[in-house]
């Protein structure tokens, strides 16, 4: 036959179970060591995990420095040819002898100050830094290809 039980029993041996219980979910949970360390390691171990996937940084370039003034064909191919390469923005074509006629035309010097000022979408100078003898070199570099 089975013992029949006090409710007195039953509420410790439910007290001694909850008892046991919290104490090891405590002994899981609690950290070991110090509060302090544990958080400032928590929060460094945040911050890399919350760094940004890449970083974008606008910087003026520093201009190459020359050591004297440069041929007519690397300004050309460095400042010059993005434009007459291709014929954008209405830049008559290195190899359209067509265009280039009625430039050749009115003479190196016209070239030399249509270049130095700026003519329709080409800005003074090409948009570039450049020396009176670089702007000659690279008119003299250009009409020796057109003609």
């Amino acid at each position: 036959m089975a013992e029949q039980h006090s409710s007195k029993s039953i509420m410790w041996v439910t007290i001694i179970v909850a008892i046991v219980l919290i104490a090891i979910v405590y002994a899981l949970t609690v950290n070991k060591g110090s509060s302090t360390v544990n958080a400032s390691n928590a929060s460094d171990e945040a911050d890399i995990r919350i760094q940004p996937v890449a970083k974008f940084e606008l910087a003026k370039a520093e201009a190459p420095v020359a050591s004297g003034p440069r041929d007519g064909a690397t300004i050309y191919n460095t400042v010059c040819g993005a434009c007459h390469n291709t014929g954008a923005a209405g830049a008559p074509k290195i190899e359209d002898k067509a265009a280039w006629g009625p430039r050749l035309a009115s003479g190196k010097d016209a070239l030399i100050k249509s270049v130095t000022n700026g003519k329709g979408a080409m800005p003074a100078k090409g948009g570039a830094t450049l020396s009176d003898d670089e702007i000659k070199s690279v008119v003299e570099y250009v009409m020796g290809k057109v003609k």
